[in-house]
């Protein structure tokens, strides 16, 4: 095996030079050490075919042990946008700046840790141009629709066209989302309709052939009434008084078989007049101050179990703040009304 052992041939991107990979030279071309085995003129090219053709994503370390030489790998430099919602705060990077590369797991990961990245609770890839958001939460898993991520999308939609009020529909993976924004420069109040609500245990991904509507369970040692709802993602929301124990019941409640997904699990307290209290636990976030969906759903189960009228506004308090809440009959749109914020912005090599 020819190891090319001088000094690494000119990079079709020199300015992108950054971190390192191990990589390797024979034949006259660049050998990548990914399973793909790309052959190319160089890494940058190499890179490219590699994320599009096939699984392994970097970073490409595979032959360190070979001892073969390390060499300056072109990175991408990505601008990314801070928000938060309530102090559930999310990194907005625009899918153009990301050009051919794809953002993935690891990265967004890696961009999510507070103590050695920028810190979030997740990632949205936003598509300006056709709005559409990509989420992924903190620890790399995808989910299907985020209420306080929109909130933010929908602000920085509108910081970004200029406007201080916009109505805009953003794609998500549970369908298209109205909003409606009023912005007052870094900050704004933003009001979505969000899907309709579905009690489905199919839409839930809950393992019955019935709805649960205060539905008597068993867990972690705790007889529980759970109301399960489809938000696009799924919830199971509990109205029993279980004070500390919903730490214990909500880690349950994430690993429950009859949850084969997962579920954000909702616990609500302190409830008086139209006004109650929510702690949530979200899949693949952990406890946060707030979540959108997650007070939906709330809402949502309490109109159904006839602890509050539909059409009538709930005012949720979540540890960040309030978010009103309009629920309606199952299947037409749940309206949601809260704040976001724009903190910072900034630049990253990927």
């Amino acid at each position: 095996m020819d190891l090319y052992a001088g000094s690494s041939p000119t990079l079709c991107c020199p300015s992108r030079a950054a971190g390192r990979v191990t990589y390797f030279y024979r034949q006259g071309q660049w050998q990548c050490p990914c399973p793909c085995q790309w052959q190319c003129q160089c890494p940058c090219q190499c890179q490219r075919q590699c994320q599009r053709q096939c699984q392994c994503r970097g970073p490409w370390v595979g032959l360190a042990f070979l001892g073969l030489r390390s060499y300056n790998w072109p990175s991408v430099t990505v601008r990314f946008y801070k928000y938060e919602g309530l102090g559930n705060d999310f990194l907005i990077i625009e899918r153009d700046d990301l050009a051919d590369v794809q953002l993935t797991t690891e990265q967004a990961i890696a961009l999510c840790d507070r103590h050695l990245g920028v810190g979030a609770d997740g990632v949205l890839v936003l598509d300006v141009s056709a709005p559409s958001m990509h989420v992924i939460n903190s620890d790399g898993s995808v989910p299907e629709m985020c209420g306080n991520g929109i909130r933010c999308a929908a602000l920085h939609l509108a910081r970004r066209a200029g406007q201080k009020s916009l109505q805009v529909g953003i794609d998500t993976v549970t369908g298209p989302q109205p909003c409606r924004v009023e912005s007052h420069g870094r900050s704004g109040s933003v009001i979505v309709q969000m899907r309709g609500a579905s009690l489905s245990p199919a839409d839930i991904g809950v393992q019955s052939e019935t709805p649960w509507v205060d539905e008597p369970l068993r867990v972690a040692n705790h007889d529980l009434h759970i109301t399960a709802v489809s938000m696009g993602n799924p919830h199971a929301v509990i109205f029993d008084d279980v004070g500390d124990a919903r730490f214990e019941i909500g880690d349950a409640l994430q690993h429950d078989p009859r949850f084969p997904n997962g579920v954000n699990a909702g616990f609500v307290s302190e409830r008086e007049g139209n006004a109650m209290q929510l702690d949530v636990l979200e899949r693949g976030a952990g406890w946060t101050q707030a979540c959108g969906t997650g007070a939906a759903a709330a809402a949502v189960a309490a109109a159904e179990t006839g602890r509050s009228k539909r059409g009538e506004p709930l005012s949720i308090r979540l540890p960040g703040g309030i978010l009103t809440i309009t629920p309606r009959e199952i299947g037409q749109p749940v309206e949601m009304k809260g704040p976001a914020r724009f903190v910072f912005q900034g630049e990253i090599d990927l």
